[in-house]
């Protein structure tokens, strides 16, 4: 099972399309997960033949794949309570103005299932938004027609994007992340029953997101595996010394006075063997896409070794049983 290995371009976003071919390749990686904020105009790659051709032409100009559109910044204006913090997704012009801010996240989205279609990929990975997040300590108190509410919230909200994704063939593969509608196990299977298992809707795995919560990641990704339809290679690593608190206590990524951080794959605590195996046991032979955040190393030595170890850790089941072997030649008669 050759399951190819992505680059998440979001961290990456300064460089133009050509730059970070290039030095995807160089850094080992067989395509890239391409972000609507950086190196793709979805609207344009929705509308313009001549753009996606162009798009096309520079991924094989480098000998690189593309299974997947990113589009957690719009997706995060679609759902959110607005605040100055949301003026940075959107167009400049759109700033100070909530209404203005989630019609476009709306619309590009819509432009992200075409610009899919248009370029033969079949998954946007991407954020919601969530009109209760800020309620997630249930105080001031918190009444569960207030948690029924949002829920709703995002169902009135997504269904004509999704009717737009079910009319191009593509896929939304929500990374399950606090701040988002479903941010650990419990919220992602109240949202997909919400949705009523609709099949738009799956899940991007993404294992960092989730350890420092306490929550085993291969465990959330065996019993979601049915909805799993991409997969982020990203590790954190947690730093509970006593001082140090789960919830970051406001202070920036990196440092080590937080509870836990975003470290390069392999340097923190998720267990990837056994994630490797329950993707094994379901057939997965998605891309494995890196989505590299370490405040404390050099990009492109992490991303480069990233690609390394992801290969290195990337194996495929057994076609046999491992004690077959020892069968004598007149047992196997």
């Amino acid at each position: 099972m050759a399951r190819p290995v992505t680059l998440m371009t979001a961290q990456w976003a300064d460089l133009e399309l050509e730059e970070i071919c290039r030095l995807a390749k160089e850094m080992g990686y067989d395509g890239l997960e391409i972000a609507s904020w950086g190196q793709l105009n979805v609207k344009r790659a929705a509308q313009d033949p001549d753009y996606v051709r162009k798009v096309q032409e520079t991924l094989e100009k480098y000998g690189l794949i593309c299974k997947a559109i990113a589009a957690h910044l719009p997706g995060q204006c679609v759902g959110d309570i607005w605040d100055k913090r949301l003026d940075g997704f959107a167009p400049a012009e759109y700033a100070g103005c909530p209404e203005k801010i989630r019609e476009w996240g709306i619309q590009e989205m819509k432009y992200a299932a075409k610009a899919a279609r248009n370029l033969g990929v079949k998954v946007v990975t991407g954020f919601m938004g969530s009109p209760i997040w800020k309620m997630w300590y249930s105080f001031p108190q918190t009444t569960d027609e207030m948690i029924e509410e949002g829920y709703r919230k995002i169902r009135e909200l997504w269904q004509p994007i999704f009717d737009e994704f079910d009319a191009c063939g593509v896929k939304f593969a929500l990374e399950v992340h606090p701040t988002e509608i479903a941010f650990d196990y419990w919220s992602t299977k109240k949202l997909l029953e919400v949705f009523h298992r609709r099949p738009a809707l799956g899940i991007n795995f993404d294992p960092s997101h989730l350890i420092w919560q306490g929550i085993d990641p291969a465990m959330f990704l065996y019993d979601f595996m049915d909805r799993v339809y991409h997969v982020h290679i990203k590790d954190a690593a947690v730093n509970l010394d006593g001082r140090n608190g789960i919830l970051g206590s406001h202070i920036n990524f990196g440092d080590p006075r937080r509870g836990w951080n975003f470290v390069s794959p392999g340097h923190g605590d998720v267990d990837f063997d056994k994630i490797i195996r329950v993707l094994n046991a379901a057939g997965y032979d998605g891309p494995l896409s890196i989505e590299w955040e370490d405040g404390g190393m050099d990009r492109v030595f992490g991303a480069t070794e990233a690609c390394s170890y992801t290969k290195k850790i990337n194996f495929s089941p057994s076609e046999m049983a491992f004690d077959s072997a020892l069968k004598t030649k007149e047992g196997q008669e």
